[in-house]
């Protein structure tokens, strides 16, 4: 398979501040492993299923003051995930860099769409009748998905369709967006040396 930027497609970052110790690794060619450890265990299983989904290898390690809340963690994990992500495309030649997927999940359905544009846009359109899932905060996850796509530099809209239980609203969602980042990521064997944007960069 052709690559680009690294010459492996993979990312690691190591992100530390007064609120969040962070580390992650990635690799986009791979085949959907993981170990996560956030102090948040819903948040861990939201995760594995992002990674499992894109088949993107994923390890992530983060301490955060959950002694206050979750909201510094879910957030600088978005951020650092995001930034990983943005290295391990190093240049984007050859990526499809555009993705979307509808899933359903029992009663819920949720569909992503999202373009590697380096335009960071997110658009949330979600409703939890519940406050909290395990031990995450709802609200949480749209701090999550705010910064991994800025950090990211990805236009990112979510749009739940269907779903009255929280837990499968937003596992539907983590696996639509798994699906749609690996049709983005991917490398499209026609178009393999060309950059996907008529404007010569990204």
């Amino acid at each position: 398979m052709p690559k680009n930027g690294p010459a492996n497609r993979t990312g690691t970052i190591a992100r530390k501040t007064k609120e969040t110790d962070i580390s992650i690794t990635l690799d986009l060619d791979g085949q959907g492993r993981s170990e996560i450890t956030t102090g948040i265990g819903f948040f861990d299983h939201m995760l594995e299923q992002l990674s499992k989904h894109s088949l993107i290898d994923l390890k992530i390690r983060a301490s955060g003051d959950l002694h206050i809340d979750g909201h510094h963690t879910a957030e600088d994990v978005g951020i650092a995930l995001g930034q990983t992500l943005k290295s391990a495309l190093g240049d984007k030649i050859g990526i499809r860099r555009y993705g979307h997927f509808d899933l359903v999940m029992d009663e819920a359905r949720a569909a992503v769409a999202l373009d590697l544009s380096n335009r960071p846009y997110l658009v949330w359109k979600v409703n939890f009748s519940v406050d909290r899932l395990g031990d995450m905060d709802t609200e949480l996850f749209q701090e999550f998905f705010n910064g991994f796509a800025g950090a990211a530099g990805m236009t990112c809209h979510i749009t739940q369709l269907a779903g009255t239980n929280n837990h499968h609203i937003i596992e539907s969602i983590f696996k639509s967006l798994a699906k749609a980042l690996r049709m983005a990521v991917e490398i499209d064997p026609r178009a393999a040396d060309q950059l996907p944007s008529t404007k010569d960069m990204l």
